[in-house]
């Protein structure tokens, strides 16, 4: 496990975790050359990295799902059950339906496929640091196909068109403005609809409004109920 000391309050602390050296040193490398990121750890196990979050002030952790000790999941369940209130992003190769449910119920904010382009890594991580969330599309399509979202799916059937417009926005990680400028209405507009989707589905950020469409879209019996609007 390698450690850096923060230099500055200001800046997202990040912890990354990855058995694959190369990449976790060279992903390093790139986010801390970004002026908001800071790189303090860098870890190769899941071990490794509940030691450190138990000790060490981590705003987000990129966590590969496939580690040598412990699959994703369990590392996101364990953070939580210790108390870390930091946001996590999954960062893997792979990893299929069930999984992806599983490891937004336990609380991960987001799941990023590594295939995908350095700038949109970037995007991903400062949209789940800012509190929302991030779901590859490849990995809502994985969702959607293991159980299709029924016609008349109560989830489903209580939205208007423009409220199921917004919900695709969000659960791509666009911000208000591209939504807006997808659907050509104001940014007003979106968060207006927004709201009503928070009001609808029980929830106060995007990232359980997200959770809350994937458990709709699987139709997990098992999930629970979304958290409510918090002082």
């Amino acid at each position: 496990m390698e450690s850096l000391e923060p230099n500055s309050a200001a800046r997202i602390r990040l912890l990354l975790v990855d058995d694959h050296i190369l990449f976790r040193e060279s992903l390093g490398r790139l986010l801390s050359s970004e002026p908001e990121f800071e790189v303090i750890g860098q870890c190769g196990t899941a071990q490794e990295a509940l030691e450190f979050i138990g000790r060490a002030a981590v705003d987000l952790m990129l966590l590969d799902f496939n580690l040598p000790d412990l699959h994703g999941d369990e590392v996101v369940r364990l953070a939580r059950g210790s108390g870390y209130a930091g946001n996590i992003l999954i960062v893997t190769g792979a990893i299929d339906a069930a999984e992806s449910s599983e490891v937004l119920q336990q609380g991960a904010a987001g799941i990023f496929l590594k295939h995908n382009p350095v700038g949109s890594l970037l995007r991903a991580i400062r949209i789940v640091a800012a509190g929302d969330a991030w779901v590859d599309r490849k990995v809502l399509q994985d969702l959607a196909a293991r159980a299709p979202i029924a016609a008349d799916n109560s989830f489903r059937s209580a939205l208007t068109e423009r409220e199921k417009q917004v919900l695709e926005g969000v659960l791509e990680g666009l911000t208000n403005m591209r939504i807006a400028a997808r659907l050509g209405v104001t940014e007003g507009a979106v968060k207006s609809t927004l709201q009503q989707l928070f009001e609808k589905t029980n929830v106060r950020t995007r990232s359980q409004l997200v959770r809350v469409a994937v458990e709709a879209s699987i139709g997990n019996p098992g999930s629970a109920e979304p958290s409510g609007p918090q002082e």
